[in-house]
C-alpha cells in the first residue's frame, strides 16, 4: 500500500524546533552534555503550591467524568477576577472566556472557525509557527509582515499591501513578543485595533507572554476594546505549566462563541483536576515575582557575557528570551554552530529558522534565540563558556 500524506502536511514542512533536538543528539553521542537554550521549556519545577493542589484534585475529581469544553465556572470566574485585577478590564465568565488546551490548540484551532479557502491571515514574521500552520491547515493564506529593530519590532501596518488587507480575515499580534523580546506601546496597540476596525479584520492578541517582564507591565489588547479582539493567555511560562496544558482565550463574546463551537468538536476540554490547579495558579502571584526575578538575574548574566564579547547589546524588555545579534556578516546558522562547538556546548535556536524568507528578506537572519530557561548555575557555566568565545 501506498501511504501519502495530505498536501496540508506536505506543505508545512519539519517543525523547527526538531532540528535543533537533532543538534543536541549529535553533541550527546558524542557524551557531551550541552547547555540548552533552545526550546522555550521551564526546567524549574511548577511551584509546588500548583502541584499540591493538582495532587489533591484529582481525589476531588475522581467522578468528574469528562470535563466542560470551555471550562468549569470556577475556571472562567477566576480567569476574570485575575484579568480585572491585572489589566482593569471585566469579563463576563460565560460568555467572553473560554479554557484552552494551552496556547498552541488555541491559535492552531481558532483559524478553523473563521477562515474560509483563500482567505488571507496576517502574522509576525518571525513568528509561532501555528499561526502559519493553523493558517495552512485552514486552507488559508498567510502574508508574513517582517518584525525588525529599526521598527522596534513592531509591525508597519502602512506597508502591508490593499489587496492583502481586502482579502484578510485574521492579523496576530504577538506581544511582548517570541522571539524579540519587544513589548508593544499602547499608542501602537490603539494603531492596530483601529486597523482592525476600519478593515473587517479581527484581532488575534498572543498574550502568553505579558507576565514576564523586568520593566513596566506589558498592556492587553482587552484594554483597549474586547470588539472584534481576542487574546490568548496560558500558564506554561507564567507559571512553569508547560507539560499542564492550560490556557484561555478571552475578548469579543462573538468571536469566542464560535471558537467554542470549534472546540466543541476537536477536543473534549482541559482535565478538570488540571483546570484546579490553573486556579491555584492565578490565585497566587508570589511565585510569578519570584520567576520574573530568576529570569532577570538569567538574562543579566547572559547578556553580559555576550556583550563582554563585542556582540550587541540585545538586553530584552520582556519574555524569557534573549533575541541576540550576531558577529557583523555572520549567518544566524554558522553563530548557533560556533555556539555548539563541543568546547562550548551551548544549543541556541538560528533566528533564521523562526522566520520565513519573504522576497529576499529574512528578519531572523543574523539572530539566534536564546531561551533562559536552564537553572541560574547552567547559565553561569554557559557565561563562562561565551567570554572565551572569539570571532
Amino acid at each position: 500500500m501506498r501511504i501519502e500524506p495530505s498536501s496540508r502536511v506536505k506543505s508545512i514542512g519539519e517543525y523547527a524546533f526538531a532540528e535543533v533536538d537533532k543538534e543536541v543528539l549529535k553533541l550527546k553521542k558524542l557524551g557531551i552534555t550541552p547547555i540548552d537554550f533552545g526550546v522555550g521549556d521551564p526546567k524549574d519545577p511548577t511551584p509546588g503550591i500548583i502541584r499540591n493542589y493538582a495532587k489533591r484534585a484529582i481525589d476531588k475529581r475522581m467522578d468528574s467524568g469528562y470535563p466542560s469544553y470551555i471550562g468549569t465556572d470556577e475556571f472562567r470566574e477566576t480567569i476574570a477576577e485575575w484579568t480585572k485585577k491585572r489589566f482593569n478590564v471585566s469579563l463576563n465568565p460565560a460568555t467572553e472566556i473560554t479554557s484552552t488546551i494551552g496556547a498552541k490548540e488555541a491559535v492552531f484551532n481558532f483559524h478553523e472557525g473563521f477562515v474560509n479557502p483563500g482567505e488571507i491571515v496576517i502574522m509576525p514574521n518571525p513568528g509561532y509557527p501555528p499561526y502559519e500552520r493553523g493558517t495552512l491547515f485552514a486552507e488559508g493564506k498567510p502574508y508574513f509582515y517582517p518584525l525588525l529593530k529599526e521598527n522596534d519590532f513592531l509591525p508597519e501596518l502602512d506597508k502591508i499591501p490593499k489587496d492583502v488587507v481586502k482579502k484578510a480575515k485574521l492579523l496576530w499580534i504577538n506581544y511582548p513578543n517570541n522571539p524579540t523580546g519587544a513589548v508593544i506601546t499602547k499608542e501602537k496597540l490603539k494603531e492596530i485595533v483601529d486597523f482592525g476596525k476600519d478593515n473587517n479584520i479581527i484581532i488575534g492578541s498572543d498574550e502568553c507572554y505579558s507576565e514576564i517582564y523586568f520593566e513596566d507591565k506589558p498592556i492587553s489588547i482587552l484594554e483597549l476594546t474586547k470588539e472584534g479582539v481576542f487574546a490568548v493567555q496560558s500558564l506554561s511560562k507564567r507559571s512553569a505549566m508547560t507539560t499542564y496544558r492550560v490556557g484561555w482565550l478571552a475578548g469579543d463574546e462573538g468571536v469566542i462563541d464560535i471558537f467554542k463551537k470549534v472546540k466543541t468538536n476537536i477536543d473534549s476540554g482541559t482535565a478538570t483536576f488540571i483546570q484546579d490547579a490553573a486556579v491555584a495558579a492565578l490565585l497566587d502571584e508570589k511565585h510569578v515575582e519570584e520567576m520574573r526575578s530568576s529570569y532577570k538575574k538569567k538574562r543579566d548574566i547572559v547578556i553580559n557575557a555576550l556583550t563582554s564579547i563585542g556582540l550587541e547589546d540585545c538586553t530584552p524588555k520582556a519574555t524569557l528570551y534573549i533575541w541576540q545579534k550576531g558577529p557583523k556578516g555572520m549567518k544566524s546558522l554558522e553563530f548557533a554552530k560556533r555556539l555548539l562547538d563541543k568546547n562550548t556546548a551551548i544549543v541556541t535556536t538560528p533566528g533564521s529558522w523562526l522566520s520565513k524568507d519573504v522576497s529576499g528578506l529574512n528578519p531572523g537572519e543574523g539572530y539566534i534565540r536564546l531561551a533562559l530557561v536552564p537553572s541560574l548555575k547552567d547559565c553561569k557555566i554557559a557565561a563562562e563558556r561565551i567570554r572565551k568565545l572569539r570571532f
